[in-house]
């Protein structure tokens, strides 16, 4: 940590206030390196606990920073290490809450610049942002705002950057537990003040849940790093293998080449017929959907637009 990055959040931590002037100089004294380094990312945790205010340029330099620190630090860049995930784990539960709505945005942060997160930490960030949306109070960074006891357009909009992060549990798709969380929120707000787009937000997310076609996982972090450690150390011998394929082959024989390459490749895969497959309900589905618009002893308003949905998409009957 520089003394310039250390004195600036000393001395904010001592005012519990920070101006614009400061954060300008805490972003050029943290990228002095290109990157935040791990005392400077304990160094703005601390800060953000004593301002008693946090402004919106705080809190886009808290997220900014701290993402790019979690997600792209440790190698292979864009997965969240196990220690990663524990060590923000334990700064945002250090005084035993989610402090503020800035760390909200922090988790959500994460997830959405993520290829890959630890099994760790998508449970906790589903577990916070429920609890926020259920308990949370103030603004949000793009002038929403989180209140008790309803889904504002603002929690809206966190949960569906959550449930469709490409650090969630199931990539530009939703999970089970994704959508069971949606029908919690939903039964403890039902008939209360919600923003429209909170509806449509069920509608989309449980459904995706039920037709949606995930794609293809991304790999392990495991793997990843083993692909790139072979990229960056074979680099000449992966050249130069291709230089022998082809000078063995000849030009004429390239096609013959490559066709004897690709036969020991995986079956190609039938995107078509997954996405067919994945849009029918299953038997299993309709049983566990049953159970979940039982839970609250009616079909509400929000339940029968989902159904109407699914009986408009496949003529489902319930």
């Amino acid at each position: 940590m520089s003394m310039q990055f250390r004195g600036l959040a000393e001395q904010a931590m001592a005012d519990g206030a920070i101006t614009a002037d400061e954060i300008l100089s805490l972003r050029q004294g943290g990228w002095a390196n290109a990157a935040i380094d791990a005392d400077e990312a304990d160094a703005i945790f601390v800060l953000n606990d004593h301002l008693a205010e946090a402004t919106n340029e705080w809190s886009d330099f808290f997220v900014e920073a701290l993402s790019e620190y979690i997600v792209h630090t440790v190698q292979p860049k864009g997965y969240v290490s196990p220690d990663q995930a524990e060590w923000l784990i334990e700064r945002i539960d250090s005084n035993g809450r989610l402090d503020s709505l800035t760390e909200l945005e922090l988790l959500v942060e994460v997830l959405e610049k993520a290829i890959h997160t630890p099994e760790s930490l998508r449970p906790y960030a589903r577990s916070q942002i429920e609890k926020a949306v259920l308990s949370g109070e103030g603004p949000t960074r793009d002038g929403g705002m989180l209140e008790k006891g309803n889904v504002t357009e603002g929690e809206a909009r966190l949960l569906r950057q959550i449930i469709f992060a490409s650090g969630s549990d199931r990539p530009a798709a939703v999970s089970q537990n994704e959508a069971e969380m949606l029908f919690r929120l939903k039964d403890a707000t039902l008939g209360a003040d919600n923003a429209p787009e909170w509806k449509r937000l069920f509608v989309q997310g449980v459904g995706n849940y039920l037709q949606g076609f995930g794609g293809q996982e991304p790999l392990s972090r495991e793997r990843a790093a083993e692909l790139e450690n072979f990229m960056n150390n074979s680099a000449p011998s992966i050249g130069g293998f291709f230089g022998r394929m082809f000078d063995s082959i000849g030009n004429s024989g390239v096609g013959e080449g490559f066709a004897a390459m690709s036969e020991e490749a995986a079956p190609p895969r039938h995107i078509e017929l997954e996405v067919a497959d994945a849009a029918e309900v299953t038997t299993m589905e309709q049983a566990w959907l049953q159970g979940q618009i039982q839970a609250n002893g009616q079909i509400d308003e929000f339940d029968q637009a989902l159904l109407d949905f699914l009986a408009e998409e496949e003529g489902l009957g319930f």
